[in-house]
């Protein structure tokens, strides 16, 4: 079940009931909210009601499959072709160009085919451009369902041809109905933990899943309540995640400081406001530079961690 963004979904569904579908939707949005996930649902209702007879249960399956003739993906795919590897830099000219046969012959199953590009943005530029003979020519029957994670950087004449629906980051309660149907088996805290480090998306906060990134939250939460004068807390997060193992907690962790402390400022004011934002500024730094130049995990644990502490009253 999707959450959140009931308006962005109802203005969708409205223009597909009422006869008003424009050719060509960009859904744009941070990443990991749910656009990609609504664009599939979207794609199956709208290939389900062209087709009469085929119904919308067997429309997903045939999608999820990958055997719908009316539905294509544009997406990255593996280099070399192999289905572990890494994903290639840009969706390429020769992946725009593959759908030419499909436009050169009317819908299989119903009135109506579908193609979703996930996202948009990963296009190499001549990709752009051939994708841009398309949206300016539609073939009849086709709907185009971009998604964006950052639609300031598309072609201007690609966006003047799309519908813009925008896409919000999740509040907290959708968060946490996500991440219980997502992961039934974490418990209340991990999940709370996991809404807060997911910033609204999340598909962010499922990075994070299995890290314990509840007892992160705690021991920041403690340094930041006590100050941790002798550094033991400081010592314990060193230890514990400057291990070789430890290194996904790491990326975690460089993640949660700089949330962890921007969740602070809305309770404070006057010296301690400014205290809380030169803190936000700081961790952000040393969280980029940890990235940037390869730094000593136990030493930027240690450093991130002293700044939390200055939150201290």
């Amino acid at each position: 079940m999707l959450r959140g963004n009931g308006a962005a979904r109802r203005a969708f569904e409205a223009a597909a009931t009422g006869g008003t579908l424009h050719h060509a939707w960009l859904f744009a949005g941070p990443q990991g909210i749910g656009k990609g996930s609504f664009a599939r649902e979207a794609a199956a209702d709208l290939l389900a009601c062209a087709s009469g007879d085929l119904g919308l249960e067997r429309t997903k399956s045939l999608i999820e499959a990958g055997s719908h003739p009316d539905f294509r993906v544009l997406e990255r795919l593996p280099k070399d072709g192999k289905p572990d590897g890494d994903l290639a830099r840009s969706i390429t000219i020769s992946q725009v160009r593959g759908l030419q046969p499909l436009f050169a012959t009317t819908p299989s199953l119903g009135s109506r085919r579908v193609v979703l590009i996930d996202a948009v943005d990963d296009l190499e530029r001549a990709g752009a451009n051939a994708l841009l003979k398309n949206l300016e020519e539609p073939p009849a029957g086709t709907i185009f369902l971009l998604i964006s994670h950052a639609p300031g950087r598309l072609l201007p004449t690609i966006r003047s041809r799309c519908r813009l629906l925008r896409f919000n980051p999740l509040d907290h309660d959708d968060m946490l109905a996500a991440l219980e149907q997502l992961l039934p088996e974490s418990s209340a805290q991990e999940r709370d933990a996991l809404a807060k480090a997911g910033a609204g998306s999340p598909g962010r906060a499922l990075r994070f899943a299995g890290l314990e990134l509840d007892r992160l939250d705690a021991a920041l939460a403690s340094i930041a309540q006590h100050g941790d004068r002798d550094n033991v807390e400081r010592v314990k997060l060193m230890r514990a995640l400057s291990l070789k193992a430890a290194q996904p907690r790491y990326e975690a962790f460089l993640d949660r400081v700089p949330t962890f402390v921007a969740e602070q400022a809305p309770y404070r004011s006057g010296t301690a406001l400014k205290v809380a934002l030169d803190a936000y500024d700081e961790v952000r730094r040393i969280a980029a530079s940890a990235r940037g130049l390869s730094l000593d995990p136990g030493g930027t644990v240690f450093e991130l961690a002293g700044v939390v502490a200055r939150l201290a009253r």
